[in-house]
């Protein structure tokens, strides 16, 4: 990687605007950018990466940013705050691809289009290190060796394909160790789900039958095997082995079962995934569909983050190039926005896939039309959500006028504190915004201070710690972790501590409202306090009093959630923990017999020796560990 020298000042000369600021010094960089494929940030004064981007050629790609009239006018925003430049430089294309890829994920540049996916996918796993294969789930890396089918969409989809495929094909879903102590069929094989090779009621070869035919069917041969059965059921019921011939018909019918319940299957899709993207007020979804042995393996849809005025083939180049960034991408891609930049996409995929990737925007045909299914889902979807984001601006829009606030609030922080009589005390911060909750940016803070039942001194401790630190790291608020409103979960009191806090740090700007319940502790009754203000409540058909509600109750299920988490932990700990030569066996012993570990610790060695498992020589060390 190498770091350009930040300009002279004097090459800003004033009275600029802020383009033609950041321009200038783009062109400061170019004098040592090179002529090579790579990737390049944009960085802002205070060091935060506004901008990632890729190039076949680095120093034609960062002069572009200095021709104001061929930029559109988000990127000419960015260019106005841009201060330095660094850049990677690569040895393809198509490497510079995938190192763009990471760099977005790991930095998350507003100027980006920015996807968020962070789950793993889930395949069926048979394995083949074993002369017995197992069929079962699985996530994650693939170090198991084995044939692995997929991906799905989801756990449920696996789950389900499963059930039916152990119905059908009878192999084991047991682990080695339960499969080499039986002694005898366990319930999968009396319910047919199992042919029991455990206890030898399958031959070797037999098995082998199985597991080819559930491979044969899972790679798209399933007319083979739906043929072969049909075959061997006709012979059975020819010689009038009707039960065997049942047992047949039995696993046809749900080999159709596993066929009828995938919501679309193309003939000679292949392995394919069908992207379909669509876009409207500025918003974007993607719906992706996978496709394995011309069968739909499952669904998932995608919000990517952009600028409102990023175009379609930007948001879909990204969001291929961040979607696969740790994925192997099938052989077919279907898209319904073929990007500029697919020559360079598919290469990469490619080297990742380590076969041949092909990116197509079908224009007719069977593949055009389930291509045109996924848009069609996705533009359903976008416009739920949209209507979900404007009754969500609504509710915002009414509590900033119950609050008397100047601005629509970006981000709301709500604080409550969990204990038992004083004891495994927490304060909890949870966050919501336009979007919903921000559970990424939820925090818990074990009391160190306050002690005993003061409620008082626990949310002063949890607001100083809290916001000493923000204003220490973040003290021009540009990180968008600083809260417009801030709900205290308490009244008057409650209230003039975190008043009381805020003053003292010299916070301004943050809008404070105690809520608490009404009498009886009604919900639906609640009182408001405000610094300034009478307490005053709400209608109780106020959509923004539900909403205000919701964020007041999931801080106190996150705050109670987080304490009997804690509380849970430190029941599990015991003094004997540490006594040498005391295991789980030992200790599960000692404290059945004196009900704690301060029992155990008090005894003399004569007591110690009535326990099962502990004999004279573990009793003086247990004996000595707590006495000398």
């Amino acid at each position: 990687m190498s770091k350009t020298p930040s300009p002279n000042a004097n090459l800003i000369k004033h009275g600029r605007t802020g383009f033609e600021k950041g321009a200038e010094i783009l062109r400061f960089h170019l004098k040592t950018i090179p002529d090579k494929p790579g990737v390049y940030r944009m960085i802002s004064e205070k060091s935060v990466v506004l901008y990632v981007g890729k190039a076949k050629n680095l120093r034609k790609r960062v002069s572009s940013y200095t021709q104001r009239t061929r930029l559109p006018h988000r990127l000419q925003r960015m260019v106005a705050q841009i201060r330095s430049v660094e850049v990677t430089v690569t040895r393809t294309e198509a490497e510079a691809l995938l190192l763009e890829a990471n760099f977005i994920q790991k930095l998350t540049p507003p100027f980006n289009v920015l996807l968020r996916d962070d789950k793993s996918y889930p395949y069926i796993l048979i394995r083949r290190d074993h002369a017995f294969p197992q069929m079962l789930k699985h996530r994650g890396n693939k170090t198991a060796k084995g044939w692995y089918f997929g991906p799905f969409a989801s756990a449920g989809a696996v789950a389900e394909t499963l059930e039916l495929m152990q119905r059908a094909f009878m192999l084991r879903n047991c682990s080695d160790s339960l499969f080499v102590n039986r002694t005898r069929p366990c319930l999968q094989y009396h319910i047919k789900r199992c042919t029991a090779p455990c206890v030898n009621k399958v031959t070797q070869s037999e098995y082998d039958e199985q597991v080819r035919q559930a491979r044969s069917f899972l790679e798209g041969r399933s007319t083979e095997i739906q043929h072969n059965l049909a075959e061997r059921m006709q012979s059975a019921s020819d010689t009038l082995d009707f039960e065997t011939a049942a047992k047949l018909r039995d696993r046809i019918k749900v080999l159709t079962a596993i066929q009828s319940r995938q919501d679309i299957n193309v003939s000679g899709i292949g392995d394919a995934d069908v992207i379909g993207l669509k876009q409207q007020a500025g918003k974007t979804a993607i719906q992706i569909f996978f496709f394995r042995a011309d069968r739909n393996f499952g669904a998932r849809l995608f919000y990517p983050r952009h600028d409102p005025q990023t175009g379609r083939d930007e948001i879909m180049a990204s969001f291929l190039a961040q979607f696969y960034a740790d994925k192997i991408p099938p052989k077919t891609i279907l898209v319904s926005q073929k990007p500029d930049e697919a020559v360079w996409l598919a290469e990469s995929l490619s080297q990742r896939a380590d076969s041949k990737v092909t990116i197509l925007e079908p224009k007719a045909g069977v593949r055009k039309r389930v291509v045109d299914h996924a848009v069609q889902n996705a533009g359903e979807a976008l416009a739920r959500k949209l209507a979900d984001s404007d009754e969500q601006e609504k509710i915002l829009n009414r509590v900033t006028e119950i609050f008397g606030m100047q601005d629509v609030p970006k981000r709301i922080e709500v604080y409550d504190n969990s204990h038992i009589s004083g004891q495994h005390a927490i304060g909890a911060m949870i966050a919501a915004g336009p979007e919903g909750f921000l559970k990424k940016t939820y925090r818990k803070f074990n009391i160190k201070q306050a002690e005993g039942n003061d409620d008082f001194g626990m949310m002063r401790e949890v607001l100083t710690r809290r916001f000493q630190r923000l204003t220490q790291e973040d003290p021009e608020r540009v990180s968008g972790l600083w809260p417009d409103l801030v709900l205290i979960d308490g009244g008057e009191g409650q209230l003039g501590k975190v008043t009381a806090v805020f003053n003292e740090l010299g916070i301004n700007g943050v809008t404070l409202v105690g809520i608490a319940k009404g009498p009886d502790r009604n919900a639906g009754r609640e009182r408001f306090f405000m610094e300034g203000k009478e307490p005053f409540g709400l209608p109780h058909d106020d959509p923004a009093l539900y909403y205000l509600q919701r964020l007041r109750d999931e801080a106190h299920r996150f705050a109670i959630g987080t304490h009997r988490a804690q509380r849970t932990k430190a029941i599990s700990q015991s003094s004997l923990d540490d006594v040498p030569g005391i295991g789980a066996t030992r200790k599960r012993a000692l404290l059945h017999y004196f009900g704690s570990g301060k029992g155990a610790a008090a005894a003399g060695i004569e007591e110690l020796t009535r326990v099962p498992g502990i004999s004279k020589a573990v009793a003086q060390k247990i004996y000595d560990y707590f006495h000398e």
